[in-house]
C-alpha cells in the first residue's frame, strides 16, 4: 500500500529516466496506485529515439521504430496514472529521507526513488555519423546485426567490446573489417586470437574513422579512413558502421550519492536496490552487459516490485 500523505507534496516513489526501464517501472508503480511521478530528461526515450526499426522486442511482429515504441511505453504508463514532466533532474539528496531531487524549475520530495537513467554510447563526435545513426550507422550490433546479411561492415574500436561486436557481426554481414587507430589493442589477448582466427574478419590498422558517406538512398555506402601515422586517406566502401569503442553509463550526478563501480554503473544487489536504502536502479544505468530494451524493461519491472514491497514494509514498521 502507499504511504499516506496527505498534508505533503512528498510522492511515494519518483522515476529518474525513461526508456523501457523507466516507463516499464512506471507501468508497475501506477498500477500498485503508487502514483509515479517521472521525469524524462531530455531524451525522452532514451536511446530509442535514435533507433530505426527494433524487430527483438517481443510482441511486434512486423517490427516497430524506436520512437513510436517509446510512444507506445509513455501512452500506458500515463493511462494508469503516471505523473510525466519534461525535464532533467540535475541534483539529488539521498542522504535523509525523504529524497529531494532538484530540477531548473523546483525542488521535489520522494519516499522511494528509483534510477533509471540509461547509458549513453560513446561517439567518435562525427556529424555524419549522428546523422546515419539508424541509416546504417549503429552503437549496437546485437540491435542491428540481422539489419545487415552477407553485407560489408567496418567495427570501430579496440577493446573487448569491438572484438565481441565483430564476432557477433560475422553470423550476418560476408565481411567485418576492424578500424582500430593504433596496432595494439585494449581487448584481451583471448578475443583478438578469436578475431584474428575469424576468416570473416579483416583488419585496418593504424587507421582512424574520420567520415561517413551516405548514398542517395540516405544509407551508408562509404567511409573515410585515415592513416594515423601518415594522415593518408582512402574511402572505403561499406554498408554499415558499428561505432564500439564503450558506454558512459548517466550516473554523474549520483556519484557522491550512491555506490558506483570504477565505470560509472550503480552498483545493485538482491534485484535493484542500490546502497542507499530506498533508493532502487534499473536499466542500462546498471547493467553494462546486456543493454537491451527488453531486458531493460525487465529490470524497470523488478525496480517497481521492490520499491513497492519496500514502501510497504516501511509503513508497516511505521
Amino acid at each position: 500500500m502507499p504511504i499516506s500523505n496527505p498534508m505533503s507534496e512528498v510522492r511515494n516513489v519518483i522515476i529518474i529516466g525513461s526508456g523501457p526501464a523507466g516507463y516499464t517501472a512506471a507501468i508497475y508503480a501506477a498500477r500498485a496506485n503508487l502514483k509515479p511521478m517521472l521525469f524524462q530528461g531530455m531524451q525522452p526515450g532514451g536511446q530509442l529515439t535514435i533507433t530505426t526499426d527494433v524487430e527483438n522486442y517481443p510482441g511486434y511482429p512486423d517490427g516497430v521504430l524506436g520512437p513510436a515504441m517509446m510512444e507506445d511505453f509513455q501512452k500506458q504508463a500515463e493511462r494508469f496514472g503516471t505523473e510525466i514532466k519534461f525535464e532533467e533532474i540535475t541534483k539529488v539528496d539521498f542522504s535523509k529521507r525523504p529524497f529531494t531531487l532538484e530540477t531548473d524549475f523546483g525542488s521535489h520530495q520522494a519516499h522511494a526513488i528509483i534510477i533509471s537513467t540509461g547509458a549513453t554510447a560513446s561517439l567518435l563526435g562525427l556529424e555524419s555519423e549522428t546523422a546515419l545513426m539508424g541509416h546504417g550507422v549503429s552503437a549496437c550490433a546485437t540491435c542491428d546485426g540481422a539489419f545487415f546479411p552477407d553485407k560489408e561492415v567496418l567495427v570501430v574500436g579496440g577493446g573487448d567490446t569491438a572484438m565481441e561486436e565483430a564476432q557477433y557481426l560475422t553470423r550476418f554481414a560476408s565481411k567485418v573489417t576492424i578500424v582500430h587507430r593504433r596496432e595494439e589493442f585494449r581487448a584481451s589477448k583471448i578475443m583478438v586470437d578469436r578475431a584474428r582466427a575469424n576468416p570473416k574478419v579483416d583488419w585496418a590498422l593504424n587507421q582512424n574513422l574520420t567520415d561517413i558517406h551516405a548514398g542517395d538512398s540516405g544509407k551508408v555506402v562509404a567511409a573515410t579512413l585515415t592513416d594515423s601515422r601518415s594522415g593518408e586517406e582512402q574511402r572505403v566502401d561499406t554498408d554499415g558502421v558499428f561505432i564500439a569503442i564503450g558506454h558512459k553509463p548517466n550516473s554523474s550526478i549520483f556519484k557522491d550519492q550512491i555506490d558506483l563501480d570504477a565505470n560509472g554503473y550503480i552498483k545493485v544487489t538482491k534485484g535493484t536496490y542500490t546502497s542507499v536504502e530506498g533508493v532502487f536502479a534499473c536499466g542500462d544505468v546498471m547493467d553494462h552487459v546486456y543493454r537491451q530494451a527488453v531486458t531493460a524493461a525487465g529490470t524497470g519491472c523488478m525496480a517497481a516490485i521492490d520499491t513497492e514491497r519496500w514502501l510497504e514494509s516501511q509503513e508497516s514498521a511505521g
